[in-house]
């Protein structure tokens, strides 16, 4: 049964629990988080972001444009989650010649990767190093950084502006400064013992020893050099210049106080690293889902493939009609196996034999959703699900897999330090932009003299071989990163994403389902409290909703409830066929996100 999508900011709100909107009347009317017109739209997670994004628009840039100017915007303004010492994946749809294009800007091993880059030097076992601080405040854990590539290719191939004329506005936010918000000083705050750690990071964030205090005007006037030569030089100062040489020096001698509080390990980048950095150009993945065709980011990013066998599986179920808490139950169950086929199997296709053609194959996905019980897994040894093998349902199974991998057990900690932006232009054009640096605070290291923070990106990467997703040079640690474009049986266009590490993909399965199948309009969808299950013990849950009836069946279900601050912030925007556009971004996560339209 195909549902329609309820696009407007008024709609019939069939929610996940009875408490689930008390606010909703914030819903109702056009917002800081909530806008409808017409000529172009803009939703990021910061105000002074996506009114650069629309300033560009007015201008005439196109959705491209607009994108990387408010993309260079939050490099300023939330440094802390993405920026030019960074990585990303962004979809674009061209109306024009009605295609999608996806770009990979994933961060980059260095040629010195191998599998025991993490282990603790002084043990004689091959111990690796704990997860934080060491592995994510460290050289060793920088990817070389793909950011700046991607603005370029995304211009020069799509846009109307140069990276120089993009760059302004940005420039200009950091060199005269902005007013503190909580946001920004409570990140701060978060990583005040790592920062503390770095010479050039302390000197930065930490200027008195303590965090900005919310309100004051903070300026970064390196920051505004780096992209100052950028905007004259091109790309080749970042890969080739004296940024290059600044962040291989970075990488390889940490600028670690005297005494840091914990051990601060090097990396080994080099400028040939730099030097040999390139964007992808990749095809994108394709999903059906009740006569809805999902557009999504391919490997290296594993956000894509498994969010589509996650939706592929629930085609086989009616979530919209009957019990709630057993729809979601489903949805729980579907994301597990997908997980246990993700973890088990996805990594960079350049490096790794990958059985998409099985994962991908209708019969497969039927062997995954008949695995699907009227309850969870009991905690304990068994909860976690076993791969499928799809090696059988494709006609050329990968010399290298001839049999199912053991159970992978579940990752590490996942970075959060991401953000997502839409954009939409007059001419019908589309972005879905993810951008990253990994961890809040990426590796803690701000690059003496520029201003940006690296990321540690490489801690994506299992430290154990073999497998998939191991080290190796010049290889891209899996991402979950999952921007996507959505078209709908009836022709209008949706663009979202989220940050949130591994539990992106989630929080997209989530807006799928509430927008397709619960017919939430697309501010409650965004808005709703979320659901996270990862092949793991625990379903991670926010919102509150771990307060609700249906919270409460599925804990009857044997569903384990983890309730935590947060999971994700999303940004979404629709464009109906007639060229009127709804864009949305988060009421409170994060401190709230903001969208804006050319025309109201």
């Amino acid at each position: 049964m195909v549902r329609r999508i309820a696009f407007g900011v008024l709609g019939v709100c069939i929610c996940i629990g009875c408490v689930l909107f008390a606010n909703q009347g914030l819903l109702s009317q056009t917002t800081a988080f909530v806008a409808e017109g017409r000529g172009g739209a803009v939703a990021t997670e910061d105000a002074r972001a996506t009114q650069i994004g629309i300033d560009v628009l007015k201008r005439g840039g196109n959705a491209i444009d607009a994108a990387v100017a408010a993309a260079a915007a939050l490099g300023v303004t939330d440094p802390f989650s993405g920026g030019i010492g960074g990585g990303g994946f962004m979809v674009i749809y061209l109306k024009d010649s009605d295609r999608i294009i996806t770009l990979d800007g994933r961060e980059q091993a260095p040629a010195s990767a191998q599998v025991d880059m993490f282990k603790d030097p002084d043990s004689p076992t091959g111990v690796v190093l704990p997860f934080s601080p060491n592995r994510i405040s460290s050289g060793a854990a920088v990817g070389v950084p793909g950011t700046p590539l991607e603005w370029t290719e995304a211009l020069s191939r799509y846009g109307t502006l140069s990276l120089s004329e993009a760059l302004q506005p940005a420039l200009a936010l950091a060199e005269n400064g902005f007013a503190v918000d909580d946001n920004f000083a409570a990140q701060v705050t978060q990583n005040q013992a790592r920062f503390a750690a770095f010479t050039s990071t302390q000197a930065l964030y930490l200027p008195d020893g303590k965090p900005p205090a919310v309100g004051v005007q903070f300026k970064n006037s390196d920051l505004a050099k780096a992209y100052r030569l950028l905007a004259a030089q091109g790309v080749n100062a970042f890969y080739r210049g004296e940024i290059a040489a600044a962040i291989a020096q970075t990488v390889q001698q940490p600028p670690a106080v005297a005494q840091p509080p914990f051990r601060v390990i090097p990396g080994g980048m080099t400028l040939a690293d730099l030097d040999r950095y390139e964007v992808r150009v990749r095809p994108p993945t394709v999903t059906t889902y009740r006569g809805y065709t999902l557009y999504g980011m391919g490997l290296p990013s594993s956000g894509g493939i498994t969010t589509g066998e996650v939706l592929s599986i629930l085609e086989g179920f009616d979530l919209g009609e009957g019990n709630r808490a057993q729809a979601w139950h489903t949805v729980l169950e579907a994301e597990r196996l997908a997980f246990a086929d993700r973890n088990a199997y996805l990594g960079d296709p350049e490096y790794v034999d990958v059985p998409l053609a099985g994962l991908r194959s209708a019969d497969f996905v039927q062997t995954r959703w008949a695995m699907i019980g009227d309850r969870a897994p009991e905690a304990g040894k068994d909860f976690r699900a076993v791969p499928g093998n799809p090696l059988p349902y494709q006609r050329d199974p990968s010399p290298s897999m001839t049999v199912p991998p053991p159970v992978v057990q579940a990752e590490g900690p996942a970075g959060t330090s991401t953000t997502h932006l839409v954009v939409s232009d007059r001419q019908g054009n589309l972005v879905s932009y993810t951008l990253t640096l990994e961890s809040i605070g990426g590796s803690g290291m701000v690059v003496p003299g520029y201003g940006f923070i690296l990321n540690n990106e490489l801690t994506d990467f299992d430290p154990v071989s073999p497998h998939p997703n191991a080290p190796e040079p010049g290889k891209r640690p899996r991402s979950s990163m999952a921007p996507t474009i959505i078209h709908s049986p009836e022709g209008d266009l949706l663009a979202l994403g989220s940050p949130g590490g591994s539990t992106i993909i989630t929080t997209v399965v989530g807006l799928a389902v509430n927008l397709i199948d619960f017919g939430l309009t697309l501010p409650e969808a965004i808005a709703a409290p979320r659901l996270s299950q990862r092949n793991t013990g625990m379903t991670q849950v926010d919102g509150g909703f771990e307060q609700t009836a249906i919270a409460q069946a599925l804990a009857a279900l044997g569903h384990v409830l983890e309730p935590v601050p947060e999971i994700g912030a999303a940004a979404g925007l629709i464009v109906h066929p007639d060229g009127t556009t709804l864009a949305a971004a988060e009421p409170t996560r994060r401190g709230g996100g903001t969208a804006m339209v050319i025309e109201q």
